[in-house]
């Protein structure tokens, strides 16, 4: 994986492709590639590949000397081998007629391999994706179909008849030079429709100032793509009636701007990001939430017993807050999976369980497999996202659009703001729907209405965090502990660390340090509690205690009026007290303003974290 643009038209090829790329760098990529074609119709397929950035594929290729008005591009994530020219994308098949980039695995390509090679292909790369467009040159060969554009269709599907996996295309061929093919499973790929122009993305980032028009391929849809005109089939050979798509995406909304990197900007951009995601949702009483995408009754609500949320990574620390809202205000049993694991653990559910996928792509696999297999044994399913017309947009019973705008750092920040600020809104309109009072549901509106100014409060700390970071940035190890609600916020904040700083950080209870990692206690290893005033204030206070009587580094996130003694921990950052509902949200920003500050500190390239993608589509 990671992104595919392709483009064909009156354009040069050349810069729409690049531009596109270039659109698509947030998502994180060791390669690029592109594969163009000549508008003279002679001369065979150019493919030109770099690893390392897009500046670098750019170098090479010189936009604007080409006059291909077709080709192909790719960003790759490498699965499969070396990160290597000869392993970037776009692969092509050994006689030189087939190109093509791909995302997703095809895991029986060692199989398909064999066989080709048997039959004399020969291979150059490491990759499962030269197997599949060998096989495309193939079934070329033995098509008894004469006219090139319909064999060249049909040599693409019966190929992905052969594949075990997942997939997102694009295929040019050198004999059909007005003629690009798309394709997906598991894999998203999106048709941009323009006049006397087509694209092909995976990512609608990518293609939004060319045109609003666009088209979510299903999976087993197959799109075949001319200048001026397309048609999408299934892999059945079956015709399909394309439904075409208007995208509300400000261009500018993937722009820095003042801002030195997006993660800094979207972190500045939460109190927008929760006000457009709240906007609407509250009922004219003013004590509930209301959601107009559910897809499910209040009566039908009621009848839920369990509720299970599935997600990856960010998604699932979002999922884990979700647990102890829904739980407290709406008294609904809750458990949170990894998604990866859910779909196959055959988990023993109620029959009346509703199931809450997670993901701020709407393509994350293992959380798209695991929602298919939700509704594959008959559950209801919903879905918080941010990305409209994703697949599990698409895919679940009903769902909630998080409205936080496009997110482009790879570590998420406001995404899961966003996330959990919903969950909140939920455990609040499913705890009036049951035995949450009328006083209390409002006083819940009322705190969720101040969030957005709570949150520019907390973003004041801004300064006073960065001294902090310089302070801590060239130590190698971290523990981040909280109790409660604030547990998913400490594995939250170690995560972000993680991510971009490449310390090495854990979250945990705080309760549980003192259960085997207080061994690592000693004055190389901070650690960071978050504590909030109330009931388990004075149990957090103990657990500090045990950190500085083993001369272990403390810095402390807490709510205001926390009665903290003075010389108890090493630094403190102050964050507004709120109602428990929204607590979470305004912890947040702290670790994430720190994760951000220390990886600066430390020379990281904060927006493209090494061996991380934006959205995983694979498994």
């Amino acid at each position: 994986m990671c992104g595919i643009v392709g483009y064909i038209g009156q354009r040069a090829a050349d810069s729409v492709l690049l531009d596109g790329l270039k659109r698509l760098e947030y998502r994180g990529y060791d390669s690029a590639g592109v594969a163009l074609l000549d508008p003279d119709y002679s001369s065979d397929i150019q493919i030109v590949r770099r690893t390392g950035r897009v500046a670098n594929l750019s170098d090479a290729l010189k936009p604007g000397t080409n006059k291909s008005r077709m080709g192909i591009s790719h960003t790759r994530w490498a699965t499969h081998g070396d990160v290597t020219e000869v392993n970037a994308h776009p692969h092509s098949s050994s006689d030189g007629r087939f190109a093509m980039v791909h995302n997703g695995v095809i895991e029986n390509h060692t199989s398909m391999r064999r066989f080709l090679e048997s039959k004399g292909f020969v291979f150059k790369s490491q990759t499962d994706t030269e197997a599949l467009v060998n096989l495309i040159a193939y079934h070329y060969d033995k098509e008894t179909v004469q006219e090139p554009e319909k064999r060249f269709y049909e040599a693409v599907r019966k190929s992905l008849f052969h594949v075990e996996g997942t997939y997102g295309i694009a295929v040019v061929c050198k004999d059909c030079p007005d003629t690009l093919i798309g394709a997906r499973r598991g894999s998203p790929l999106i048709v941009g429709v323009g006049k006397g122009e087509h694209l092909l993305a995976s990512d609608v980032n990518a293609i939004a100032s060319r045109t609003t028009n666009v088209i979510y391929l299903n999976d087993g849809e197959i799109a075949l793509l001319n200048k001026d005109n397309f048609a999408i089939s299934t892999t059945s050979d079956e015709g399909v009636e394309a439904v075409i798509h208007t995208v509300d995406w400000d261009t500018t909304d993937a722009e820095l701007g003042n801002f030195s990197h997006f993660m800094e900007k979207e972190i500045f951009e939460q109190p927008q990001a929760l006000q457009n995601g709240m906007r609407g949702r509250f009922a004219d009483d003013g004590s509930t939430a209301m959601f107009g995408g559910l897809n499910l009754s209040p009566s039908e609500l009621r009848l839920i017993d369990r509720i299970v949320f599935i997600g990856c990574g960010t998604a699932w620390h979002a999922g884990l807050v979700a647990e102890y809202l829904i739980e407290r205000f709406a008294r609904i049993p809750v458990e949170v999976e990894y998604a990866s694991e859910f779909r196959y653990r055959n988990a023993p559910l109620d029959k009346n369980t509703l199931v809450v996928a997670m993901s701020q792509s709407g393509e994350t696999i293992d959380t798209l497999a695991a929602l298919r297999e939700a509704k594959r044994k008959g559950y209801k399913t919903l879905a918080i996202n941010n990305s409209v017309g994703s697949s599990i947009a698409r895919e679940a019973d009903g769902g909630i659009y998080q409205h936080a705008g496009p997110e482009i750092g790879v570590a998420s920040t406001k995404a899961f703001t966003s996330q959990v600020m919903l969950a909140a809104m939920l455990a609040l309109y499913l705890g009036r729907i049951r035995d949450l009072s009328y006083s209390d549901g409002a006083a819940m509106v009322e705190a969720f209405k101040s969030l957005p100014d709570l949150v520019s409060r907390t973003l004041t700390c801004a300064e006073s965090i960065r001294k902090i970071a310089a302070k801590y940035s060239q130590y190698n190890d971290f523990l981040f502990l909280g109790r409660q609600e604030m547990f998913p916020i400490a594995l939250e904040g170690a995560l972000k660390l993680k991510e971009i700083s490449y310390i090495h950080a854990e979250g945990y209870p705080a309760a549980e340090m003192k259960h085997g990692p207080i061994a690592l206690i000693c004055e190389e290893c901070p650690s960071v509690f978050l504590a909030t005033n109330g009931e388990i204030f004075q149990k957090t206070l103990a657990n500090i205690q045990e950190i500085k009587a083993r001369k272990g580094k403390v810095i402390c996130i807490l709510t205001e009026n926390c009665d903290m003694p003075d010389d108890l921990v090493d630094d403190s950052v102050i964050v507004p007290e709120a109602h428990e509902a929204i607590q979470p949200i305004l912890m947040s920003i702290p670790v994430q303003l720190l994760s951000y500050y220390i990886a600066l500190e430390r020379g990281c390239d904060v927006d493209k974290p090494r061996n991380l993608a934006k959205s995983v589509t694979v498994e």
